[in-house]
């Protein structure tokens, strides 16, 4: 029987739905972390909040007091007048050296081109249109989860063409849509390579971990391998539910794809001048890779390889260029995607579509001015060590282990997933507590990170208020008109459920393992610390 709207309302979801619905915008809730900042780290202050530690260094860190051998923060009041000049004098400061601010902005020059020349839409709509019907489930998550790289087109386009795709071969359309809504928001963690998200995610580490590290520069591969082991996890258990779990719950599909079906899937068609487009754009990806690796290789200028270190570290310059290979990679497939198939008639087509890139970010940027302030009052404040030092030390005396601790990182992130749907709004508010706190116990910032990541990522597909629920709920109402809030969440609990599971096992067994999460990251990291005091 299908929930009624009115029943949707009650019961725990409905109490998640009430709940998250008087929260407010992202933004607003850091200006209120910001307000209750100030009122802390004041009374910090009044009462003389203190933490100390060994401290191995000849330079004490950033806010750092050294005396001894023994490193000390002191909570400090941002109503001082110096934390109040900082605050005013260096406001564009503030906001301008915000790491994810600037990685962002140039990824999303290159990626808005690559999107609006179609070129996204269309590697979406040409890895999916002739899939094996024996095998159109695995592909169908596979390509959710390597579908993030295309933003919005995720959901806009691929949801709705699985459901389309379901439907022309006799198969319930709710199925296809079901198995597309896990793969793209379930499996939001999953991916083949890193991408804006690795980018944004690892830039609030990075601010974090210089709490405890100041030499700390993120790794945009750090969680490659957990992130490709998360495709590897999730597919089987997207194909097994699929097919043995939800369609035989909803049954034969008995309707016949009707004209306006077929119009949607003809228009779903790669055309000739789409894969013409498609091999340049193949073709400009391959040159962009090329460039890098010979700027890697070439004997004798190898600018993306520092030559006077060894090991892993040799490779920090070629990490940190990603970021501008992404961009590169974007721009120049999506170009020579646009050109080949007449989107683009000359530069200034380019420069447009980059310019609507940046208008786009405009939320993004009120959202980073109140963020950015509120991680660098953090660090003025002196709370963000202290917290992390006390929280270390209480930790350490109850022994919990490693796996326990991310366990627990998972957890959280997963209950506020079900309120605040944005993972970049609960990552900047959560990094600056547990990253140094656990970097302190021996636990790398990327693992911290997987964990947070594990935990933003299955929670997606079981609350009313991620951004894209009333779009998918509309998707499934062109099958099903009766269809409410209720039967959506119902149909995809067993996808989260699963996940749930199958993310804490793999977290756990991670840590337990010691495996790489990427190259050069580790799960333990040893703290520039030799003993907590």
């Amino acid at each position: 029987m299908v929930d009624s709207p009115d029943a949707s309302t009650r019961g725990f979801l409905g109490w998640v739905e009430r709940v998250g619905n008087k929260l407010p915008e992202p933004a607003m809730i850091f200006v209120w972390l910001i307000a209750f900042l100030m009122l802390l780290s004041a009374l910090g202050a009044a009462l003389g909040w203190s933490a100390s530690l060994n401290y191995t260094g000849k330079e004490a860190p950033q806010w750092g007091e050294l005396k001894d051998g023994v490193l000390t923060y002191r909570a400090t009041s941002l109503f001082s007048e110096e934390n109040m000049a900082r605050l005013l004098t260096e406001m564009p400061k503030t906001l301008t050296g915000f790491a994810p601010l600037g990685m962002v902005m140039v990824l999303i020059l290159g990626a808005a081109v690559a999107e609006r020349t179609g070129l996204l839409s269309a590697l979406i709509r040409a890895s999916l249109r002739n899939a094996p019907r024996a095998v159109m489930t695995p592909i169908v998550a596979v390509i959710g989860m390597v579908s993030h790289h295309a933003s919005d087109a995720a959901y806009v386009v691929f949801i709705p063409l699985a459901a389309i795709l379901y439907a022309s071969v006799g198969r319930h359309p709710l199925v296809g849509l079901a198995a597309a809504f896990a793969g793209v928001s379930g499996g939001f963690a999953g991916n083949i390579t890193p991408g804006q998200m690795d980018v944004l995610l690892f830039g609030f580490t990075q601010e974090a971990a210089r709490i405890i590290d100041p030499a700390w520069t993120m790794n945009p591969l750090g969680n490659w391998y957990f992130i490709v082991a998360i495709v590897a996890v999730f597919t089987p258990i997207i194909w097994y539910i699929t097919d043995r779990v939800i369609e035989p719950r909803l049954g034969q599909w008995r309707s016949t794809p009707d004209e306006e079906l077929r119009a949607e899937l003809a228009k779903s068609e790669v055309t000739a001048i789409e894969r013409r487009g498609l091999r340049r754009a193949g073709l400009a990806a391959l040159a962009v890779i090329v460039l890098y690796a010979a700027l890697s290789l070439w004997t004798g200028y190898t600018p993306l390889i520092d030559e006077t270190r060894t090991g892993p570290a040799q490779l920090q310059p070629f990490y940190s260029g990603l970021i501008a290979g992404f961009f590169l990679l974007f721009l120049a497939s999506g170009t020579a995607y646009g050109f080949a198939t007449g989107v683009l008639h000359g530069s200034k087509d380019v420069i447009a579509m980059m310019q609507e890139g940046v208008r786009m970010l405009a939320p993004y940027l009120v959202f980073v001015f109140f963020a950015a302030h509120f991680v660098a009052m953090f660090n003025w404040s002196r709370l963000g060590p202290i917290f992390a030092i006390d929280g270390a030390l209480a930790l350490q005396q109850m022994a919990v282990p490693a796996p326990v601790l991310l366990a627990g990182v998972q957890f959280v992130s997963s209950f506020l997933d079900l309120f605040i749907g944005s993972a970049a709004a609960k990552w900047s508010a959560m990094a600056p507590v547990v990253v140094p706190k656990f970097m302190l116990l021996g636990i790398s910032p990327e693992m911290t990170t997987a964990a947070y990541r594990m935990g933003d990522s299955y929670t997606n597909i079981m609350t009313p208020l991620m951004s894209y629920f009333p779009l998918i709920l509309a998707f499934a109402r062109r099958y099903d008109t009766s269809l409410g809030v209720g039967s959506l969440l119902a149909l995809m609990l067993p996808y989260a459920l699963s996940f749930m599971v199958a993310g804490l096992v793999m977290t756990v067994g991670w840590v337990a393992l010691d495996l790489p999460l990427g190259p050069g990251a580790q799960v333990f990291y040893t703290p520039p610390v030799e003993v907590l005091k």
